[in-house]
């Protein structure tokens, strides 16, 4: 296991604390994340929705290796925005093991909601920069999310130390 000398660790903490304040005022942490017409939505589901809508029926399996969940926990998501009939499975006609997903006319609607609703809310905090901090923000974010994508660590938990 690498070791860290003093500043490195006070520059990963201020790294950790720039990212939990984002999430924090992203509203990662909050159990519902939207509320359209009295329905509450998630904010795995409100993914999960963005994702159908954005891969046009894709499968199940499809869906799930995007968000990066496992199959298990996605298979209970989707059995609920089922249930709350915003998604519709349907078995693919030349595998019927395979289930296509796609929303319904609600989940639609749903996610068209949601989308406006997080449109506006970015346009609003990029109210507050000037082009060049946008493109540069912008620019920053997919470089960070290229990076991520290299990581050998990228969207896995990581619990105790090895």
């Amino acid at each position: 296991m690498q070791t860290i000398n003093k500043t490195e660790a006070a520059e990963v903490e201020n790294i950790r604390s720039l990212f939990q304040t984002m999430t924090k005022r992203f509203g990662f942490l909050n159990k519902n994340c939207c509320s359209v017409d009295g329905m509450e939505i998630s904010l795995v589901q409100s993914h999960i929705l963005y994702e159908i809508d954005r891969l046009k029926q894709p499968s199940v399996q499809q869906v799930a290796d995007s968000l990066g969940m496992d199959i298990t926990t996605f298979s209970r998501q989707v059995q609920k925005l089922v249930q709350m009939r915003l998604v519709r499975k349907t078995p693919y006609p030349e595998d019927r093991r395979i289930m296509i997903l796609s929303l319904t006319t609600e989940g639609a609607y749903i996610a068209a909601k949601i989308d406006a609703e997080m449109n506006e809310y970015l346009a609003e905090v990029f109210s507050h920069m000037s082009e060049f901090e946008k493109e540069t923000v912008l620019r920053s974010i997919q470089l960070l999310n290229d990076c991520m994508a290299k990581s050998s660590v990228c969207c896995k938990p990581m619990y105790g130390s090895k």
